[in-house]
C-alpha cells in the first residue's frame, strides 16, 4: 500500500529567487507540504500583475539551490509569469495550493496591494482557481533597507520572528488547503515586526490610505521612486496596519471575484 501523498505547494515571490524569506518559508511548508518554487530571477518588487508581453521569459533549474523542494525554478520574469508559466507548462499537475512570500515588507492598504508583485503571484494562483494565500512581514523602516539589500539574509534580532512568522504560514496553508476560500479570494497575510507563537491572527480590511505621489525631482525633467506611508483617509481598528501596530497578524480576504460588481 502505498503512503498517502502530501498536499503540493507551489511558492513565489517579488524578492527574487534567492530571497531568504523565500526560502525560509519554503523549508518550512516542506514540513507538511511537497514544494514546488517558480520564483523570479530578480527582484521584481511593485510590478503589481505585470505580464511579460514583449520579451522571451526563460526558465533556470534552481533545484540545488533548495534541497527541501521537489523542484525549483528561477524566471526571468514577473512574478505573474512565474505562476503562470509553472502552471500551464512545468508542473506535471496542478498543485493543491499556491502560496507568495514572505514579502521583504508589508503589504497593506489598497494602493500597496494593487502595485505588489508578490500578492499578484497569489492572485494568478486563484485565476486557475486554486487556494492561494500571500504572505508579507512587517520590517522597522531603520532596518528595511539593510535587510532588503541583503535579500533577507542578514536579519539578526528578526530572525526570531520570522521564524514565528513561517511556522503561522504553515498553519495557515495547511488550513487554507483544506478549508479553502471561495473561487476568486485570495488571503493577504500580514506579519508584524514582532511576531510571536502566541500572535493573534485577526481578520481586517485593507486600510485606506492616501499615497500621494510616489516620485520626487531629482533633475530637470527628472524624477526618481520615493515611498512614503501616505495619510490615513478612515482611521479603524479593523484595518490590517492597525492590527500589525497592536502587534497582531492581518488576516484580509481579497474578494477579485467582485470586481466590477
Amino acid at each position: 500500500m502505498h503512503a498517502q501523498q502530501r498536499p503540493q505547494v507551489l511558492i513565489t515571490n517579488d524578492d527574487g529567487i534567492d530571497s531568504g524569506f523565500l526560502q525560509a518559508l519554503a523549508q518550512s511548508l516542506a514540513t507538511q507540504f511537497e514544494v514546488f518554487v517558480a520564483a523570479p530571477l530578480e527582484e521584481q518588487s511593485w510590478i503589481g500583475r505585470a505580464v511579460s508581453r514583449h520579451r522571451t521569459v526563460k526558465v533556470h533549474d534552481h533545484t540545488a539551490s533548495y534541497p527541501f523542494a521537489s523542484k525549483a525554478w528561477a524566471i526571468s520574469g514577473t512574478p505573474t509569469d512565474c505562476v503562470n508559466i509553472a502552471l500551464g507548462n512545468l508542473l506535471k499537475r496542478q498543485p493543491d495550493i499556491v502560496v507568495s512570500g514572505i514579502n521583504i515588507g508589508y503589504n497593506t492598504t489598497e494602493a500597496l496591494i494593487l502595485s505588489s508583485g508578490t500578492i499578484a503571484g497569489a492572485i494568478e494562483g486563484a485565476q486557475w482557481g486554486l487556494p492561494a494565500i500571500a504572505f508579507s512581514m512587517c520590517l522597522p523602516n531603520d532596518a528595511f533597507l539593510q535587510i532588503s539589500a541583503s535579500k533577507g539574509h542578514a536579519i539578526g534580532p528578526f530572525a526570531a520572528s520570522l521564524q514565528h512568522a513561517c511556522q503561522h504560514a504553515v498553519c495557515i496553508a495547511a488550513q487554507t488547503w483544506q478549508a479553502p476560500p471561495p473561487s476568486g479570494q485570495v488571503r493577504n497575510i500580514n506579519f508584524p515586526i514582532e511576531t510571536k507563537a502566541e500572535s493573534k491572527i485577526v481578520a481586517t480590511v485593507p486600510a485606506k490610505v492616501f499615497m500621494g505621489s510616489f516620485y520626487q525631482a531629482c533633475g530637470e525633467n527628472e524624477y526618481q521612486f520615493a515611498f512614503t506611508p501616505g495619510k490615513e483617509l478612515e482611521v479603524s481598528s479593523h484595518t490590517d496596519r492597525a492590527a500589525l501596530e497592536r502587534g497582531d497578524i492581518s488576516d484580509s480576504l481579497l474578494d477579485l471575484s467582485r470586481i466590477g460588481r
